[in-house]
């Protein structure tokens, strides 16, 4: 492709369609379709959708034997017969309403989409604006307000209908840990799985240092747990590693797993990352695939419920793809006074990661 362009992968329905069944402050209220409208509104404002490097695209249209690649029927039949009643809730974090089927199959569309317009050249990188989230979802169940897996759904689907057998890097940089994307490749070495999460030190919970793969995928699942209040700083303390690691990887793809619920003012996390995190997040990654794989880049939304900072958030990542200054709102300026004492605590997280997966790189 002769001419640098980001495909955009929109719908208003994503805007509109699947609508929590109970008001705040219930966690699943979160997941609402406030998230889309409000990032549509704002870029719409900042005359980014009129870019003229930019293209939106619509999602791929799929049916139910696209799902079957990812999920078994009875969990794909579960969610069709329980929209078809009106909805309810269906498990610990999980909502299904009367339009959930539709659109949670329509999510899956956007991020195939978001897959092929960039392995096709198409565009030079991708970003899909789609929700519900899918990054916990599991082949037999809906997980933590993800109903289907949405990438791995997507990295499926160009196995087998695009005859993609290249090798693909998953960054995922939600606040929480995809547990089920790390399921579906965790002995698939042509799958590197890297995880950046919010980890409960106390208590402890899935996406410890020693998950790293089993039989052949050993080391290509790699954690890096940070603890509650992580800073921008200590986001760009991880950097180094994920090059290392992606440098001697050679994936001619990189999926972002890009959830913006680190974001300081997130109701769900509890790190305080601002736009300008994701903003270098975008630009160090693109610099980096350039190098290794011309650039093949797809961010697929996952979490973020801020409706506030979610907005900023997406500008920063295509503003950094546009090549473009990033100017913060005023509100974020003053978040890095709420830094913690400890800034080496994630540097020797690093370090004990290093140690653990070192047998599988060299490092």
């Amino acid at each position: 492709m002769s001419e640098h362009k980001i495909g955009l992968i929109i719908d208003d329905d994503f805007a509109f369609k699947h609508i929590p069944p109970y008001p705040k402050p219930s966690f699943i209220s979160f997941e609402n379709p406030y998230r889309i409208k409000f990032i549509l509104d704002h870029l719409a404002e900042w005359n980014l959708i009129e870019n003229d490097k930019l293209i939106t695209l619509s999602p791929r249209p799929i049916n139910d034997t696209i799902l079957e690649l990812a999920h078994s029927k009875y969990h794909i039949d579960s969610i069709k017969r329980v929209s078809n009643v009106g909805g309810g809730v269906i498990g610990e974090e999980v909502f299904v309403s009367k339009d959930t089927f539709l659109l949670a199959r329509k999510a899956v569309g956007g991020a195939i989409r978001a897959l092929e317009c960039v392995i096709n050249n198409e565009v030079s990188q991708s970003f899909a604006l789609i929700r519900p989230p899918g990054h916990h979802a599991m082949r037999e169940a809906a997980a933590g307000l993800c109903i289907f897996n949405n990438i791995a759904n997507a990295i499926l689907y160009i196995r087998k209908y695009c005859d993609f057998k290249e090798k693909i890097a998953i960054i995922d940089i939600d606040n929480h840990f995809g547990d089920g994307l790390a399921r579906y490749f965790y002995e698939d070495p042509s799958v590197l799985y890297y995880s950046i999460h919010e980890f409960d030190f106390g208590e402890g919970d899935l996406g410890m240092i020693n998950e790293i793969g089993i039989g052949e995928g050993l080391g290509t699942n790699i954690n890096i747990p940070i603890p509650p209040e992580s800073t921008n700083e200590d986001f760009f303390e991880c950097f180094e590693l994920m090059e290392t690691i992606i440098r001697q990887y050679k994936p001619e793809l990189i999926i972002i797993a890009t959830g913006f619920d680190m974001y300081f003012a997130d109701p769900i996390g509890n790190c305080l990352f601002t736009s300008k995190a994701y903003y270098e997040f975008a630009k160090f990654i693109l610099n980096l695939s350039k190098e290794i794989c011309h650039g093949n880049i797809s961010f697929i939304l996952e979490g973020g419920y801020s409706l506030t900072g979610l907005p900023y958030c997406v500008k920063a990542i295509i503003k950094a793809l546009l090549n473009e200054e990033l100017f913060q709102p005023e509100f974020e300026l003053n978040v890095t006074s709420l830094k913690r004492k400890d800034i080496n605590e994630v540097q020797k997280i690093n370090e004990i990661v290093k140690e653990i997966i070192k047998p599988f790189w060299d490092i």
